[in-house]
């Protein structure tokens, strides 16, 4: 039933998938937000920074990015300005290791570290006591914020967790990692490759008879990368055992909240799996808005002030929550 009719479009110039991604970081002047920031110390002995802006509200919005991004993205900034102007205190958390300074331990993070965004989620509340909470996924942190729900099925609820959206979420982590050896890609593949490898450097350094890192700098592509550097490090048998664990896709039926799922079939990082349409048409709580353009993290469109149309939809799917909930 919640399969929402698509309502982005773009200007006729605009439309190219490519220009939507690329574009949508220049096309505008995003402020910075004025962040406090929190270390929080992991059960594993590591620390993960969270940005806060408080604005004495009652309730709160935690915001995830995608690979190799961090909270001072422009999408993460320019959603949390938006949300936070509607009553919202924001919380934007860094993955281990994006927070502009190295993690601690061998790990970093990954597609499925729902532990960590369960720790965060956590630590919001032993800081604020917010009696409601949503949470915003982009990419990577869609997916992980996606698969987290899934798992957590109706057990959300004791956590004041009231409702979420996911922007551009790779629901299928295997079919999108396939998608990534096309030649259109290539762009994007060695540049995530190079920070992704940026960061080994570090690890190696630290670590230094961990693993294999002249293998894994030699990766060419995300089943090279996770196959020597990801599974192993974070307990998987292989990229394959990684993808399929990890993937949102395959529990995205268990979601028992109000959910937004904003995906764009021109999307160059994903597939078509990704936007688990028929779970969408079956399910009460996963709603799922599928354009036809809008690129990846793009959805550029001119007018409203500035805003892209994701930061638009997710305030207008929150205060329909919103209103729902009273």
């Amino acid at each position: 039933m919640p399969l929402l009719a698509a309502g982005f479009q773009p200007p006729r110039y605009f439309r190219n998938p490519h220009v939507q991604t690329i574009g949508a970081r220049f096309v505008r002047r995003v402020k910075p937000l004025p962040y406090d920031r929190q270390r929080v110390t992991t059960t594993d002995g590591d620390f993960i920074d969270l940005d806060w802006l408080r604005g004495g509200h009652e309730r709160a919005v935690i915001m995830v990015h995608g690979l190799e991004s961090s909270t001072r993205a422009p999408h993460i900034q320019a959603l949390g300005r938006t949300l936070a102007t509607d009553g919202w205190d924001i919380v934007a958390m860094n993955f281990r290791s994006c927070s502009g300074e190295s993690n601690r331990l061998l790990r970093s993070y990954h597609s499925g570290v729902t532990e960590d965004l369960a720790e965060m989620i956590q630590a919001v509340q032993e800081r604020g006591n917010y009696p409601d909470v949503a949470l915003v996924g982009f990419s990577l942190g869609g997916n992980v914020l996606m698969r987290y729900l899934g798992e957590q099925g109706g057990n959300i609820a004791a956590q004041r967790i009231r409702m979420a959206a996911a922007i551009s979420v790779p629901m299928d982590l295997a079919g999108c990692a396939e998608n990534f050896k096309q030649p259109a890609n290539s762009f994007y593949m060695k540049r995530f490759l190079r920070s992704l490898c940026a960061k080994v450097r570090v690890k190696r350094e630290i670590f230094p008879d961990a693993i294999d890192y002249d293998a894994v700098l030699k990766s060419e592509n995300f089943h090279d990368f996770d196959g020597r550097y990801t599974a192993p490090v974070h307990g998987f048998d292989s990229a394959e055992h990684y993808w399929h664990s990890c993937s949102a896709g395959p529990v995205a039926s268990q979601i028992a909240l109000p959910t937004l799922l904003l995906n764009a079939m021109d999307d160059p990082f994903l597939t078509g799996t990704c936007h688990v349409e028929e779970i969408a048409e079956c399910s009460e709580h996963l709603f799922a808005e599928i354009s036809v353009h809008g690129g990846h993290v793009g959805f550029v469109r001119f007018g409203d002030e500035g805003r892209h149309y994701y930061e638009t939809r997710v305030r207008e799917f929150f205060r329909d929550q919103w209103e729902a909930l009273k």
